[in-house]
């Protein structure tokens, strides 16, 4: 555990532990057990409006959204909810279109609160209506996936996708709080827990991140990051090092940058089959097994670092290649958000645990990914 997480409990509810990102906003991640039953009381903290709108989708509602809603209630809220049908296909304006009429409907103010109660989509929609409605709002995060509790719900970027390619349309809107409660992992089929640990790779491949004291790619590499005793120091570790990014590059001018290892071959491959093929974990672990093996061959990335990366990816059921192959969903990179001008920043590997960002002209991307003109990675 990082020097600056601490331990906190209250009134004899389980403890959990507490990293704060010194964004310009600061804010408070909270991780354990029980959180979903404090949120109204940890909401209550730090933000004194009277009423929270619970935005969640058709597959968490059920489970968790009458539990917050209970909590907000006792600590004083009057509570509103919005539930999309889930998935990525819904991570549109219009969605988002939807939750402005609550907002309008109910009254809500800039001093009341957006409660963001699901994965990924649920936290990035939530947070950009949180960032828009009255020029902006409070939001606090409730991540009930392992991805987004150990990334997306961390660092602030909210945003839609359109047709033109994902996250094309957001803004940059931190929370209040973060509530990852690691219970919610208990009822996550095992294809979404898979899902998670894309991101929980990257992270091992792109920092020195430690996780009990050692390498977070080496425990991984053993097989039991998330074993019930392990996986709140896997998730602490990768909250900490995106914290740490996070408040020394806040609105991505450098080295935030690094956290995209693996996204821009990933959002191609997700927008090439229209969000309905591999889950946005699997893409990114294509993406950073691909473009690893290209930088390895250009002489860029030391020599065994795409072997070993590919193997990590086998062992926890995660694909490195896809059956289309790189120049069927490279065209889908000309839209990425990273790219500038006639380059595009592509984030490589130097050996795992360091990473670097490489500016391509966009005319060489294919080539430089899929070896000589013409020639694909078997």
């Amino acid at each position: 555990m990082n020097q600056n997480t601490q331990p906190i409990a209250r009134d004899g509810a389980p403890q959990a532990a507490s990293l704060t990102v010194h964004t310009a906003r600061p804010y408070d991640i909270l991780v354990g057990a029980g959180l979903l039953d404090r949120a109204g009381e940890l909401s209550r903290e730090v933000n004194g409006g009277a009423r929270a709108l619970i935005v969640t989708d058709s597959n968490v509602g059920p489970l968790y959204a009458r539990r917050v809603a209970r909590s907000l209630e006792a600590a004083g809220y009057r509570t509103g909810e919005f539930t999309f049908p889930a998935g990525e296909k819904s991570k549109r304006l219009s969605t988002v279109e939807g939750i402005y009429a609550v907002l309008a409907a109910g009254g809500f103010t800039r001093a009341d609160l957006i409660i963001a109660l699901g994965g990924g989509v649920t936290g990035d929609m939530a947070g950009f209506a949180a960032a828009t409605w009255l020029r902006g709002m409070d939001f606090v995060q409730i991540p009930t996936s392992l991805l987004a509790q150990v990334d997306s719900s961390v660092g602030g970027k909210t945003g839609v996708d359109i047709p033109q390619g994902k996250n094309l349309v957001g803004a940059f809107w931190q929370p209040v709080r973060v509530l990852a409660d690691m219970e919610t992992l208990d009822t996550l089929p095992a294809a979404f827990l898979r899902d998670g640990l894309g991101e929980i790779v990257k992270y091992a491949c792109i920092a020195p991140c430690l996780c009990g004291g050692e390498p977070l790619f080496d425990r991984l590499e053993k097989g039991d990051a998330l074993s019930p005793g392990k996986r709140g120091e896997t998730i602490l570790a990768c909250i900490d090092c995106k914290r740490g990014v996070v408040e020394r590059d806040e609105r991505e001018a450098g080295e935030r940058k690094l956290l995209n290892f693996g996204h821009t071959l990933g959002h191609a491959l997700e927008k090439y089959y229209d969000y309905a093929g591999p889950t946005h974990g699997c893409a990114v672990a294509v993406g950073m097994a691909v473009l690893t093996a290209a930088s390895e061959r250009a002489g860029l990335t030391a020599p065994g670092t795409a072997a070993r990366l590919a193997a990590l990816l086998d062992a926890l059921g995660l694909p490195s290649a896809d059956a289309a192959p790189p120049s069927a969903y490279l065209p889908g990179a000309a839209m990425d958000k990273k790219r500038a001008g006639d380059g595009i920043d592509l984030v490589l590997l130097e050996r795992i645990g360091r990473a670097f960002v490489r500016r391509l002209p966009m005319a060489e991307l294919e080539s430089f990914v899929c070896g000589a003109p013409g020639r694909e990675e078997a």
